[in-house]
């Protein structure tokens, strides 16, 4: 059987036309990406908001038409409207994007002006019934090791036996797939319907848009458009029965923040700095942000806090020591530990073998399993023991 490529999913796509003037969805420019894996096909067309939900006979005949080309045994095409009304339409050939099942999604919501509130908040929520409870592990800057944290941290949560999963959030710069060892992976199917099976590793599913573009691809998406392509990695991913999924942020206090607190029910967030004066001033605003969306945060973690040399085991405090505990103890929140500066760390990230599964009696690892702990008691203060009813945790957000 022949490969699906670009030029023939194009080809297709060039007989589907767009009722309002009778020109190609090709033509027009509306083709905004076309991401192939093996014999599954994903297509995402812009369009007007306003039209968005009249356009479903389109999106059908664009899904007929892609099925129809050889080689391809599943066609997904899904309606956004990252494009703002009146703007020029999008060259063809665009971005890839995660699977959808063909629907509108939040990716079609023009982002909120200064000063609004996003609209995101008065969509249905997300629902992950499957999903015991979710932690966001985020930063207000980023190459503060929150990756890194975020891996060792969901290890060590599975070795305290929680079923984890593991959710790259930030769409622009996805690093788990490297940082796990699943640089070749692909999602699967599914047998529920419409759903896709994370890769795994160490026993943790995880998903990320880095499965799904290629590792040196930029992603130029707006932010309406990547928050869509977030939501249909929650929604249309099979995570199975997880206690807890970890979520790794991208660093600030933009769309996707706010987005996840507006539509995900987020069970707490954990906030990862260095003890460096402006890292903790953007850690700040991290953590006032989350508080203002009414997500609790269950604390701050002080990364490449000393290093220690491995031959005398003298400390030096490379970027200063102690500001994280003492910005928690101003803040009236936890402090949940120190996680030292080390290579062992980092060669890990960047090899697929984090220091938890090489190393997990060691110093370093003792460090992150301490936090583990502490993490886990809070979720179970949160929503109760793993055999209690999962308790509703959207919260009621205010922009005073």
């Amino acid at each position: 059987m022949t490969s699906p490529n670009r030029e023939r999913i194009t080809e297709a796509l060039s007989t589907v036309i767009d009722p309002a003037d009778g020109k190609t969805i090709v033509e027009k420019g509306m083709v905004q990406g076309i991401d192939i894996h093996d014999e599954t096909v994903n297509v995402m067309i812009a369009v007007d908001p306003e039209r968005g939900a009249s356009l479903e006979d389109l999106r059908l005949a664009a899904e007929r038409a892609v099925a129809n080309v050889n080689g391809v045994t599943t066609a997904r095409v899904a309606l956004t409207a990252e494009r703002a009304k009146g703007a020029s339409a999008p060259a063809q050939g665009g971005h890839s994007h995660p699977h959808s099942h063909g629907h509108t999604h939040g990716a079609e919501r023009p982002a909120p002006q200064a000063g609004q509130r996003p609209q995101g908040a008065a969509q249905k929520p997300l629902e992950l019934p499957t999903v015991r409870s979710i932690i966001t592990v985020a930063s207000g800057k980023g190459g503060v090791g929150k990756s890194t944290t975020s891996v060792n941290l969901a290890l060590s949560l599975a070795a305290k036996g929680l079923k984890v999963g593991l959710l790259d959030a930030d769409i622009y710069g996805p690093s788990l797939p490297r940082m796990m060892g699943l640089r070749d992976a692909k999602p699967t199917h599914s047998d529920k319907e419409g759903k896709m099976v994370p890769p795994s590793a160490f026993g943790i599913r995880i998903m990320s848009i880095g499965f799904l573009v290629d590792e040196e691809q930029p992603v130029i998406w707006r932010g309406p458009m990547a928050m869509g392509a977030l939501e249909q990695l929650l929604r249309d991913s099979d995570w199975g029965e997880l206690d807890v999924l970890v979520v790794d942020m991208p660093p600030g206090t933009g769309d996707i923040q706010l987005s996840m607190a507006q539509r995900v029910p987020v069970t707490g967030a954990v906030i990862v700095s260095t003890p460096q004066d402006i890292a903790l001033l953007d850690a700040r605003k991290g953590l006032n942000m989350f508080r203002k969306v009414n997500v609790p945060v269950m604390g701050l973690i002080e990364n490449m806090s000393y290093y220690k040399c491995p031959e005398c085991g003298h400390i030096d405090h490379v970027f200063d020591h102690g500001g994280a505990r003492k910005a928690a103890d101003e803040l009236g929140v936890p402090f949940l530990g120190e996680i030292p500066l080390d290579l062992k760390i980092r060669l890990g990230a960047d090899e697929g073998k984090p220091i938890i599964h090489t190393d997990p009696d060691g110093e370093h690892s003792r460090a992150y399993t301490a936090i583990a702990d502490k993490i886990a008691a809070a979720i179970d203060e949160r929503v109760g023991p793993k055999s209690a009813p999962k308790k509703s945790l959207f919260p009621k957000i205010s922009f005073r």
